[in-house]
C-alpha cells in the first residue's frame, strides 16, 4: 500500500488527484475506488494502491488513514 495526501477533490464530479509521498506526480482517483468512505477531503491523509490504467497511475482501494 502506497501512502499519500488528496491534492484536489471535485466532489460534483466524482474524481480528483493524489499526492503519493515522495513523488512528485498526482495519482488519479474516482469515487468507485474509494474504500468503505463516500469522498475525500483535500488534505486528508489516504492509503491505496495505484494500478496502472489506459490514461495513467490510478489509485484503487483508497481508504482513510
Amino acid at each position: 500500500m502506497t501512502k499519500g495526501v488528496v491534492k484536489r477533490w471535485l466532489p460534483v464530479r466524482g474524481y480528483g488527484f493524489i499526492r503519493p509521498e515522495g513523488e512528485t506526480k498526482d495519482v488519479y482517483v474516482h469515487h468507485s475506488d474509494l474504500y468503505n468512505v463516500t469522498y475525500l477531503r483535500e488534505g486528508e491523509r489516504v492509503e491505496f494502491e495505484v494500478t496502472d490504467a489506459f490514461s495513467g497511475p490510478r489509485a484503487t482501494n483508497v481508504k482513510a488513514i
